[in-house]
């Protein structure tokens, strides 16, 4: 499993790395819930909108599956840049502290 963040260049790979991330992304976004979806042929597009602190954000989730359809990258896009500066920030506190 590969995740690709919107705030770190590198990506996450493994399991373990991307499950801690995720995890930490589920304590920092608010109000979440998707809102539309694209589905092809090895992969989806999931538009959501969600909170930080008091920031609104649109994101898309890409997903691309492997051949037995098991999401095998994960890259997510998100809007505004002040959403995204309000995440990096809550997602560098939760993360250091883990």
């Amino acid at each position: 499993m590969v995740f690709r963040s919107p705030v770190v260049y590198k990506p996450y790979n493994g399991r373990e790395a991307v499950s801690q991330v995720l995890g930490a992304v589920a304590q920092v976004f608010e109000d979440f819930h998707y809102v539309d979806h694209f589905e092809r042929e090895g992969g989806a597009a999931l538009f959501f909108k969600a909170r930080v602190g008091d920031r609104e954000v649109d994101g898309l989730d890409l997903l691309a599956y492997d051949d037995e359809g098991l999401v095998k990258e994960l890259t997510v896009m998100i809007r505004p840049l002040s959403g995204i500066l309000a995440l990096a920030e809550e997602m560098r506190k939760r993360l250091e502290g883990s």
